[in-house]
């Protein structure tokens, strides 16, 4: 079955479009919100809402959704029944996510209302944990971050038994990691590996390679902003998430690892992050600000960089795979002019490429009042055929190893074939297992001074390495 039409309006996602597009007021989203009976949290969700005015075309120059075929066997039993689902942000992922909600119900009869999540990871988690440590009805299933199962556990079913139905194989580590005593927090949906994304143009215009390691990359960033900037005042080297927030953790992450700096904490649960391989690549991402990158990109989440990059402003970019098909769009000026690699590594003795993993997982909630429907919605989008679909037109990596060999997959995405061993036993995690219930807090404290450093709000990076170490340690004693 392939996707044709979108569900019928449902007042939550109604209300959340309309608050999205600025239609209404604030005062009218939180009348409508309390006759609907939601919860402060998620109607604080849906005041949080910002139209980014990306909706992205897929390369192929077909309709959004054009690719969606529905898993067979999927239920018509639970016709009728409804839930709430938080996926992406408003943004570039929006119009796909619909189709496949609409696929959803046009197989299943389940009314099922999409509610965007907010762009910021760290924003997503704070939002997951009012409505749920209220025990709210609100959310039966959501997207949860590769880092969150030891957080969310308490609050979610386990989907073992639908995870064993599905009759494919899931990458182990991934199912591993989403495993928290004995119980599937979630199934895998997609995952993600920092990237290094780099103008094939324009490095053949200057006679470059792609660099190998960040000391390159800042010397052949200069040379393109030379050459490039008398005619584009707006063009810069490099783009990358910088903001305090989630993404910055990923970024120095890798930064510190690729230098032979350590893991921030090791999985004995040692403290590892304050080291001088760790300080020299905060030191030189520092230098990066104002000079190869913009001035504000200490503010950068990924759409951030995102724009620019997909512009024709930047000859290189640090970002997840999903920018690959936003860029090969049909009307990308970047098309064709663009690849990928792994992302460079740092001059320490011991220095080796690092691409942190990300990814995200289906939960569902053990508060939910419909949880065989919210059961269902999990497995049919997690499912391979959906899995197909969004890596033909969004790019996600899937999390199901067949399909990294998958002719289709390939033709939409050509390089998906280097990234298999990346997934199948590489790519650094950050220490969401060795902090368990307490990550969220360690990655606060890392990103948070690592975003001081690169503000220059820090004025000394190795003291405030030194500091963050302690709160690090303080953080590790509560376990």
């Amino acid at each position: 079955m392939r996707y044709s039409n979108y569900p019928n309006p449902n007042p939550i996602n109604e209300l959340a479009k309309a608050a999205a597009h600025g239609r209404i007021s604030r005062r009218e989203v939180m009348k409508r919100g309390t006759a609907l009976g939601l919860s402060s949290a998620l109607m604080a969700s849906i005041l949080k809402l910002e139209s980014t005015g990306a909706q992205g075309t897929p390369a192929s120059g077909q309709p959004v959704g054009y690719s969606i075929v529905a898993p067979a066997n999927v239920r018509t039993d639970l016709a009728g029944q409804r839930i709430n689902v938080v996926g992406p942000a408003t943004g570039p992922g929006e119009p796909f996510y619909e189709a496949v909600v609409a696929a959803f119900v046009e197989a299943t009869g389940i009314e099922t209302n999409f509610i965007r999540g907010a762009e910021s990871a760290t924003d997503r988690l704070s939002f997951y944990l009012q409505v749920f440590s209220a025990q709210a009805t609100d959310i039966d299933a959501c997207e949860i971050d590769v880092i969150w199962p030891g957080i969310m556990n308490p609050h979610a079913i386990d989907l073992k038994e639908a995870f064993d139905s599905q009759g494919v194989e899931y990458f182990e580590r991934i199912a591993s990691n989403n495993t928290v005593d004995d119980k599937l927090v979630g199934i895998p949906f997609f995952t993600d590996a920092g990237l290094l994304y780099y103008r094939t143009d324009l490095l053949e215009k200057y006679t470059l390679q792609p660099p190998t390691t960040w000391t390159e990359l800042q010397e052949m960033a200069t040379t393109i902003m030379e050459g490039e900037g008398a005619a584009n005042p707006s063009f810069t080297g490099f783009v990358w998430q910088g903001a305090a927030y989630e993404g910055l953790t990923c970024n120095g992450l890798e930064w510190q690892f690729s230098n032979n700096g350590g893991s921030i904490i090791e999985e004995d649960g040692s403290v590892s992050v304050n080291n001088e391989n760790a300080i020299a690549m905060f030191e030189m991402a520092k230098g990066w600000v104002g000079t190869i990158s913009p001035q504000g990109v200490t503010d950068f989440m990924e759409e951030d960089g995102r724009g620019i990059w997909q512009g024709g402003n930047a000859a290189f970019m640090r970002q997840w795979p999903g920018a690959y098909a936003l860029g090969q769009a049909a009307d990308s000026v970047i098309k064709d002019k663009f690849d990928v690699s792994p992302l460079p590594k740092g001059d320490a003795e011991g220095a080796q490429n690092a691409d942190t993993l990300g990814g995200w997982q289906m939960m569902v909630s053990t508060y939910s009042e419909a949880q065989e429907a919210a059961i269902e919605w999990a497995k049919f989008a997690t499912s391979r055929e959906i899995q197909k679909s969004q890596a033909i037109e969004r790019a996600l990596l899937p999390t199901i190893g067949e399909l990294y060999q998958d002719a289709d997959v390939l033709a939409a995405n050509p390089f998906f074939e280097r990234l298999f061993d990346v997934f199948n036993g590489g790519a650094v995690a950050r220490p969401s297992t060795a902090s368990a219930d307490l990550y969220n807090d360690v990655s606060t404290a890392y990103f948070t001074t690592l975003n001081s450093i690169l503000s220059g709000s820090a004025d000394d990076p190795a003291a405030a390495v030194e500091e963050l170490a302690g709160q690090l340690e303080d953080i590790m004693s509560e376990l």
